[in-house]
């Protein structure tokens, strides 16, 4: 896997980052509960449900399925638009990690979680992916390869938080890709990974390789 390339301690300074975010607050349990009652309570509790994975999921579900196939959903993009302080950076330096933003469509895999004995996965991934609260689950309509279509619970960004980024500049990530860890690895890993994992899957994002080839391009030119 990729290892984060070096950041001279000479580099100048690059404007717009670190970016200034305030104050982090990890959700509570009692938080985190509530949160996944909320995205559940439609769900009867005796079928199988379907989750879009279009990150890290891909390559690391972190639960047994039952099913995993590609998909896509409609009106939603995939982009590095959120600052990471936990998982893939710290609050002095952030990182950034992948999220659903408005606009456009995205391949992905779609997971069929058993009901049976789905509750405790489910909270080991609220604690994952929402921990911070940046994310708002929702159900997307998901259009399986063989035709069928299913409701999956995805992670959409939230637009309202201080750690949604808009668009970057290349300048920018290239910065994150040089210094940026957390408790999971760093970014440069995790864009790595999930590039390396779409492609493999048959469903390239040309537009997230194509911005890891620029970056990596720019930092071997001394960028």
């Amino acid at each position: 896997m990729s290892a984060p390339y070096p950041v001279p301690d000479d580099r100048p300074p690059c404007p717009g980052y670190p970016p200034s975010l305030g104050e982090s607050r990890l959700l509570t349990d009692e938080e985190l509960r509530a949160s996944l009652e909320c995205a559940l309570r439609d769900w009867d509790r005796k079928s199988d449900l379907w989750l879009f994975g279009y990150g890290s999921l891909i390559w690391n579900p972190g639960m047994p399925t039952v099913e995993a196939t590609r998909s896509k959903v409609h009106g939603y993009h995939r982009g590095l638009y959120l600052w990471s302080r936990v998982n893939r950076g710290t609050p002095e330096q952030p990182g950034l990690v992948l999220a659903l933003d408005r606009g456009g469509s995205c391949t992905g895999i779609a997971f069929r979680l058993a009901a049976e004995g789905a509750m405790p996965h489910l909270e080991t991934l609220w604690r994952r992916e929402m921990a911070m609260g940046s994310y708002r689950p929702a159900w997307l309509p998901c259009n399986l390869t063989d035709g069928r279509r299913v409701d999956a619970l995805a992670f959409v960004m939230r637009r309202d938080v201080p750690t949604y980024t808009g668009k970057l500049a290349d300048e920018v990530v290239q910065t994150v890709f040089g210094c940026a860890s957390g408790r999971y690895g760093t970014t440069l890993d995790y864009v790595s990974r999930t590039v390396t994992a779409l492609r493999e899957s048959g469903m390239p994002d040309r537009a997230l390789e194509a911005l890891l080839a620029r970056c990596r391009e720019a930092e071997s030119d001394g960028g």
